[in-house]
């Protein structure tokens, strides 16, 4: 198998955690980033114990456009020659309420991570899938970027965009011979909820009771599927959900 990288942000939990290890696991060697040094090193331990893969780490804030290009700048040219896969997964949710409670602090963690950061990392990795002559573009959207619910205003303006960005993507560049997925999950039981309600663990474990919710490595395992179809073969967009969730806000629950 010929040496490729997938670059994975937000790989320090989650969904970014799962596709490290799958990917790994199939032979692919990895570029992680995250925020949490600790973590990144721990990960990396693990899956270099695991599996006989190149495991490179970055410990940068997808919001910082200088911290990402330097992130990038800094590889070496044996590995920019064999990146063909970028998850942008980094993301989050901070509060729920209506508008006019918003806090504008968290209004710009969302904007600034979900909508910019993604933004910052696709245009520093991008030309190298260019150079490189193909590639595959995976961005990590939500159910909240199909639908709008209560509470969610910000959070569900953000993945809209991310929504709209990947389709923009597609178009420009299609010509070069890059792929670009919209991957949309439901409810996931992740750190997502522990995040939006800024560590408060009894609401974030009350959103997922009395259903069963989709977890990190059915994200990664999707993820997995799209990027092995054939080259001709691009999914555009997937929306990914719990048997128990029919839209944003209708579950079955026991």
């Amino acid at each position: 198998m010929e040496k490729k990288y997938v670059v994975i942000t937000g790989a320090t939990s989650g969904f970014g955690e799962a596709c490290a290890e799958l990917f790994a696991s199939k032979g692919w060697n990895l570029l992680l980033t995250g925020r949490r040094k600790d973590r990144l090193e721990q990960l990396k331990d693990k899956l270099s114990q695991l599996f006989h893969v190149d495991i490179i780490i970055s410990c940068f804030d997808v919001r910082d456009e200088m911290q990402v290009n330097q992130a990038i700048d800094v590889l070496s040219v044996e590995v920019k020659q064999h990146i063909y896969l970028l998850i942008n997964n980094a993301g989050l949710a901070v509060g729920r309420g209506p508008i006019q409670d918003g806090l504008t602090d968290d209004w710009n963690r969302m904007i600034d991570t979900n909508v910019k950061g993604l933004l910052y990392v696709s245009r520093a990795v991008t030309p190298l899938l260019i150079q490189n002559g193909s590639g595959h573009i995976i961005n990590i959207g939500s159910i909240a970027g199909k639908e709008v619910y209560p509470g969610g205003n910000v959070y569900c303006a953000s993945k809209h965009a991310v929504d709209a960005l990947s389709k923009a993507m597609r178009i420009d560049l299609i010509s070069k011979n890059i792929k670009v997925t919209n991957i949309a999950p439901g409810a996931a039981e992740t750190e997502f909820s522990l995040v939006r309600f800024k560590g408060d663990e009894q609401t974030a474990k009350d959103v997922y009771n009395g259903f069963d919710p989709l977890v990190a490595s059915d994200i990664a395992e999707t993820i997995y599927f799209v990027v092995t179809r054939p080259a001709h073969v691009n999914i555009n967009d997937l929306t990914i959900m719990p048997a128990a969730q029919a839209s944003s806000t209708v579950f079955h629950k026991d």
